[in-house]
């Protein structure tokens, strides 16, 4: 005997497959053919140098805390981006920059210029806060790095985590008044870094559900509604009206 899908399953399949396609598979290969129109040099001798997005520390008194988020290195940058967290304490004369990394030891601090190019790519300001409410998450910040569960070396893994967006969101999440998400190009952002598959959104405004950062659904007032595929991501973003897709990110206002 031979099963046939009912009318209205056929439909339903036919419509999840052009989903499929539109949100996941041409995002991705737009971006591809983004970066093979563009001329890049050896990855290796990329310009890594200050993009001007932080004040000078000696100058500016006050405590500072910033996410920043750029395309990664090579070919990956066709869908993914790095993340890492710099903080300065009031009266500091100087800027303190965090990144979890494949080589050495994973945490590293004050590897790269603060606010860098990351390999030739600029960053996107994700999070903003400057003076008290900066100054009231930097312990936070630095306790959650201090205790980080994947601190050793090896415990880096590239697909689907803990990365260096893994370990941002973890710091997010300790401090969830950020209010702030990673883009969809965070690639390991929903990789459970506490060992949960259920649970709040790292800014505590919504519920994640995820299996291993291989699938997942977040439904959040920051993070607005994000369906996670092998650690692409497409989704809406609520507050902000946007699309959110894997490869090109957020597209609004």
């Amino acid at each position: 005997m031979r099963w046939v899908l009912p009318p209205l399953g056929t439909a339903l399949l036919k419509i999840a497959a052009l989903a499929f396609v539109l949100l996941y598979l041409a995002p991705i290969a737009i971006s591809a053919a983004l970066y093979a129109s563009q001329t890049r040099g050896d990855w290796r001798s990329a310009d890594r140098s200050s993009t001007g997005l932080l004040p000078p520390a000696a100058t500016h008194p006050g405590a500072i805390v910033r996410i920043f988020s750029a395309r990664t290195v090579s070919w990956r940058g066709i869908i993914a981006t790095h993340s890492w967290i710099v903080v300065k304490d009031a009266g500091a004369s100087a800027y303190q920059r965090f990144d979890y990394t494949a080589w050495g030891q994973p945490i590293w601090i004050d590897r790269f210029v603060p606010d860098g190019r990351w390999f030739g790519s600029v960053p996107d300001t994700i999070v903003a806060a400057d003076g008290a409410a900066a100054e009231a998450m930097i312990p936070r910040i630095r306790e959650t790095i201090r205790t980080y569960r994947y601190a050793q070396p090896g415990d880096y893994t590239v697909w689907p985590g803990p990365n260096s967006n893994t370990f941002v969101a973890a710091v997010m999440s300790a401090v969830p008044e950020m209010a702030a998400s990673l883009p969809a190009t965070a690639i390991g952002k929903d990789f459970p870094y506490d060992g949960r598959w259920i649970g709040l959104t790292p800014s505590r405004t919504g519920l994640r559900l995820n299996l291993g950062g291989y699938v997942g659904l977040t439904v959040g007032w920051v993070e607005g509604l994000e369906v996670n595929l092998l650690g692409a991501v497409a989704g809406l973003d609520l507050r902000r009206p946007a699309l959110k897709l894997p490869a090109l990110g957020r597209l609004g206002w």
